[in-house]
């Protein structure tokens, strides 16, 4: 099996960046504190590996619940905003301003209601992600061509015949697109609800380790969450090309 060089470059560019990095480290003299070197990291990753895979298991199952939420509830509002324009007219104004708000900020109402623990971090989670969800769908059911839905609807075609059979599998694209969106604004959720409310998570792991001067620890969190964010993308990703290959140039492989 002959490995092509779209399939290498991600592995060649991660490891030239901690060589650079490392090199950078070690001829500066860069205190630890500052920028800890990847070898200091992997170390830290070794040897808090316990409380690392722990951590990484709350924040990732957490991330899920909430993505997995916002998913049905994005799916299912973008179809209702998408199915007509006086609603989308009216829905969409109130949805642009409750996304502006910075969930930081709703971080404490919801410790108020909730208390300290997981759920704060999946309703932020949540929050923080099914807005593209929402954005995507209503906007692939948006751009049915006019002269397309006048033909169906001279034929005799309902209003939810076109839907069914022209907006939702229009608007599939935009929805599995949306998903690797979403998937990286949940983990974003879940670890900010963590630094700031929880008792478990890679967030609070962070927090710990930073008030303890643990920086190779603290990278070593922000390493493991990457890596979770990573796989989940790429999770969703595949489920784009499977769900929705047929819209994609097969020609788009330079």
């Amino acid at each position: 099996m002959t490995l092509r060089t779209e399939d290498t470059a991600p592995w060649i560019f991660t490891i030239g960046l901690f060589v650079f990095w490392e090199a950078v480290c070690r001829i500066f003299s860069v205190d630890s504190f500052i920028l800890p070197a990847p070898s200091e990291i992997f170390a830290a990753a070794v040897k808090y590996a316990g409380p690392l895979w722990r951590n990484s298991f709350v924040t990732l199952w957490t991330t899920l619940v909430g993505f997995l939420l916002a998913v049905g509830f994005g799916l299912l509002l973008g179809l209702v905003v998408g199915w007509s324009r006086t609603i989308y007219r009216g829905l969409y104004p109130v949805m642009i301003g409750f996304n502006s708000i910075p969930k930081v900020a709703v971080v404490p109402i919801l410790v108020v209601w909730f208390g300290v623990g997981e759920v704060p971090a999946i309703i932020t989670a949540f929050l923080i992600s099914f807005f593209p969800i929402v954005v995507n769908v209503a906007t692939g059911l948006a751009t049915i061509e006019p002269e397309m839905e006048d033909v169906l609807r001279a034929l005799g075609a309902s209003k939810l015949d076109v839907m069914l059979k022209i907006g939702i599998p229009r608007a599939m694209p935009y929805f599995f697109g949306s998903l690797k969106v979403a998937i990286t604004l949940a983990f974003v959720g879940a670890v900010v609800s963590e630094t700031l409310a929880a008792n478990a998570g890679l967030g609070h792991l962070m927090t710990q380790a930073g008030s303890n001067f643990q920086m190779p620890l603290v990278f070593a969190g922000l390493l493991a969450l990457a890596i979770e964010g990573i796989g989940m993308y790429a999770v969703c990703a595949w489920l784009e090309y499977r769900m929705t290959g047929w819209a994609h140039r097969s020609t788009m492989n330079a």
